[in-house]
């Protein structure tokens, strides 16, 4: 069956298009083919690559490690091979290097039919191509692109074949995987992209599938041709410097991915820099440095300078004397670079004392000749630069909030008779725009709350503890002020605890039949965030860049005696081990101790605030990349993006009341800056 991506109709498996909505069933891509060794006339009477039921496979599943792609041949461009023109291209593109082992009918074979570009013409080639493909394999030279469908997009990939069948292997330790064919059988380049998209999406495109067959290596990617140009963008007078310096410093961050795995000529392709719908920099493929050339930061000074020159705007005083300084090859480590970018962010508004500083860099001439360690310029003086890249210091730009949603939603779950869970949701979100500028404010309230105490006062408490939150900052959070202060925050908590105790009290109720409930907060304002939690109840932080960060840590007996200096699986093999140690109602406010954190938002974020229903078995952390870090996305329906998650908690635990309120922040740097 096809499930409709629109409206999840399940479509027999032969249709092209949805018999409910008419969208296209078919996923199309771009493939790029290039030309391996070419098979001799010996080998074409066998197989190339062994079918898919006999290869032995040792390669790394996608959750192992990946094999080093160092240790394989990479097919690198020759330089004066002339690079497909991608605006010309057709609008979805496939990268062929290698093919799906075939079957062994067609195996027989090294020729392609001019329909697809494997042998079972699953990817499917457009009809305006098709010509042009028979007629490249006559005379292979370059690379050739086109784009193709996937007929079978609910069948696995090869790649996903191969994977699955060295995870057997490994399990088995039947073979080793420098004694297996089917690392033989995916090409090099493949394993750059697999082993950087997670760390670098959305910059780095996904690979669908790769594969080796007949003299050629191919790679199937996600279509990015039709996106924009980061050159068309830059040149846009609307455009602040703080802005074009971030995405300097994405380059750099990149960079400094890229030129360790000989990807750096990636960066120096003016049509491969592209723009996703949050004007993200990313990179529609992936290219290998030229043959016997070491690319540095010069070259990537020159693409800087091309970049600006194509502008046609008028540089920001500082700026191009340290540009030129970089065309030069003043700067050898992205750690010297980094700084300086730093630099112009935060002394725009004394370009004089700047330009004093910069002129004092050492040419790498100067630095030679002193044989000397290279300086790095930071905000007082300049200092050696730091040995590890991890701790490379980063370009941090006053951020602006370009947009905000969110998404609440509650489930009874599996096993319970009724939900004791609650959450409040209370933002007043403004927006100023004109043709220069757009500017998003937000005073927002979330709530998640969990309650307990049995014959429905756990629902009673989690309630009461929502509603007296959001009265208590109606009148104690000014609507043209910042974020609340921590005593502010506490207080309001404590407000809420001594309403549910005082009903405690009144009803002489006493202990586990006390009512009382967990909490978790967040208060937002823009680009600053304040939460704060009591009990078990979590916040969590998903962004591209460092993944999912827990943010609280849980008020239970096994965290506590961990704080202790106690082992975890010690402190864990308590038998109370998940007992609360602070809730709100059961105990009057000298016990509650609410743990309270501001944060700022620098890049786009979820955040997420759920119950333990939700987290249970560590189900967020083993799952976020599924069904949380894709709705980062702009593109992305987050209220549908977050019924899906508690469908699947619901499958994986479902032993408790499950919610999850969901807030995604879309931030940019600030425009609040001279315009150049």
């Amino acid at each position: 069956m096809l499930v409709c991506p629109n409206c999840d109709f399940e479509n027999p498996s032969i249709n092209k298009f949805c018999e409910q909505c008419g969208t296209s069933l078919e996923t199309w891509l771009v493939a790029i083919v290039e030309q391996a060794q070419r098979p001799t006339a010996e080998s074409v009477s066998a197989p190339v690559s062994p079918p898919i039921e006999s290869a032995p496979v040792a390669v790394e599943s996608p959750q192992a490690p990946v094999p080093n792609p160092e240790s394989a041949p990479v097919a690198v461009e020759s330089p004066q091979a002339p690079v497909p023109n991608p605006e010309s291209a057709p609008v979805a593109e496939a990268v062929v290097s290698a093919v799906p082992s075939p079957q062994p009918e067609a195996a027989a074979s090294t020729e392609l039919s001019g329909e697809a570009v494997d042998p079972q013409q699953r990817y499917r080639i457009a009809a305006e191509a098709r010509q042009t493909w028979l007629d490249w394999q006559k005379q292979p030279a370059g690379t050739f692109e086109t784009h193709v469908s996937d007929s079978q997009p609910s069948e696995p990939t090869f790649l996903e074949t191969v994977f699955d069948r060295s995870q057997e292997e490994s399990e088995n330790a039947s073979a080793s995987a420098e004694d297996s064919q089917a690392m033989q059988e995916i090409p090099a380049i493949a394993y750059h992209y697999l082993t950087l998209h997670d760390s670098l999406a959305p910059a780095i495109p996904p690979l669908h599938d790769a594969w080796k067959f007949g003299g050629f290596e191919t790679i199937l990617l996600e279509d990015r041709r039709n996106w924009g140009l980061l050159i068309d963008r830059w040149g846009d007078e609307g455009n602040s410097l703080l802005q074009l310096l971030y995405w300097l410093d994405e380059m750099l961050k990149l960079w400094q991915a890229l030129a360790p795995v000989g990807c750096a000529q990636s960066l120096l392709e003016e049509t491969n820099l592209r723009l996703d719908e949050d004007q993200t920099l990313c990179l529609q493929r992936l290219y290998p440095d030229p043959a016997n050339t070491q690319l540095t930061l010069q070259h990537l000074g020159k693409m800087w300078q091309k970049l600006f020159g194509k502008s046609g705007r008028t540089i920001y005083d500082p700026l191009p004397r340290f540009l030129e300084q970089v065309r030069q090859g003043n700067y050898t480590t992205v750690d010297e670079v980094r700084p300086n970018l730093q630099k112009i962010a935060t002394q725009y508004e004394n370009p004089s004392a700047f330009e004093e500083e910069i002129t004092q860099v050492p040419s790498a001439a100067e630095r030679s000749e002193a044989n000397t360690i290279p300086l790095v310029q930071t905000s007082e003086r300049f200092t050696a630069p730091k040995s590890s890249s991890d701790d490379a210091p980063t370009v941090v730009l006053p951020m602006q909030l370009l947009s905000v949603l969110e998404a609440g939603c509650t489930d009874i779950g599996r096993q319970r008779e009724h939900n004791e869970d609650c959450f409040g949701i209370t933002a007043n979100i403004s927006k100023d725009e004109n043709a220069m500028s757009k500017q998003v404010r937000i005073r927002g309230l979330y709530v998640v709350c969990d309650g307990m105490g049995g014959h429905a006062a756990g629902e009673v408490a989690s309630a009461m503890a929502v509603d007296t939150l959001q009265e208590y900052f109606k009148n104690n959070w000014s609507e043209d002020g910042g974020l609340p202060d921590k005593d502010t925050i506490i207080e309001g908590v404590l407000t809420a605890n001594q309403k549910i105790y005082e009903i405690n009290q009144q009803n002489e109720r006493s202990g586990s039949g006390r009512m009382g409930t967990t909490l978790v907060m967040a208060l937002v304002r823009d680009t600053k965030v304040a939460i704060a939690h009591v009990g078990d109840s979590r916040i969590y932080r998903i962004t591209r860049k460092h993944g999912i960060e827990q943010l609280t840590t849980d008020h239970e007996v096994g965290q506590r005696e961990i704080q202790r200096g106690v082992e975890p699986a010690v402190a864990y093999a308590r038998p109370d081990a998940y007992q609360l140690t602070q809730a709100i109602g059961p105990r009057g406010s000298n016990f509650v101790k609410p743990d309270v954190t501001f944060l700022e938002i620098n890049e786009d974020t979820l955040i997420l605030l759920c119950s333990d229903g939700l987290s249970d078995n560590d189900l967020l952390e083993t799952h976020f990349q599924t069904y949380l870090t894709p709705l980062i996305s702009s593109k992305a329906d987050i209220d549908r993006g977050l019924q899906e998650l508690i469908d699947f908690a619901n499958d994986r635990n479902g032993h408790d009341n499950i919610t999850g309120l969901l807030v995604r922040l879309k931030v940019r740097p600030s425009t609040d800056y001279p315009r150049f």
